[in-house]
């Protein structure tokens, strides 16, 4: 499996794993104002990083590409920096809302990267004519 596929899926399994104790700790404590924040670590980390992961297995030459791992790179960077700060915001710290705006333009950012690696072709024609893997 591809480095990057295998992160992706690591990370999902992070993300599914606090996606679980959000759930947890609105269902103990009775206080579900957060779970916008619980859908998006659900639906951002654990589901669509896995979607990640599987496109990336699946596509061994994109995978190798340097851009994907950039890709995996600022696509995390986007959700450790959103995630925390909405969960903390949906808590009453309105004075978040900027962080969690830029996290989700860096996101927003993540996402239009992976489509340029899915509309990219997996290889590129050379000089002579003969496919290589595109860098």
């Amino acid at each position: 499996m591809p480095r990057v596929s295998e992160l992706f899926f690591k990370t999902a399994i992070v993300f599914l794993i606090l996606g679980i104790a959000a759930g947890l700790q609105m269902a103990i404590s009775g206080d579900h104002g957060a779970f916008p924040a619980h859908a998006h670590i659900n639906l951002l980390g654990w589901v669509t990083s896995a979607i990640f992961g599987g496109y990336y297995a699946l596509n061994p030459q994109k995978a190798g590409r340097r851009i994907a791992m950039i890709h995996y790179g600022v696509y995390n960077l986007g959700l450790v920096i959103m995630l925390p700060a909405l969960y903390l915001m949906l808590q009453g710290n309105s004075a978040l809302e900027p962080v969690v705006a830029v996290g989700s333009l860096i996101v927003a950012a993540a996402v239009l990267i992976f489509a340029f690696v899915v509309f990219s072709p997996a290889t590129v024609r050379s000089v002579s004519g003969v496919a290589s893997v595109s860098p």
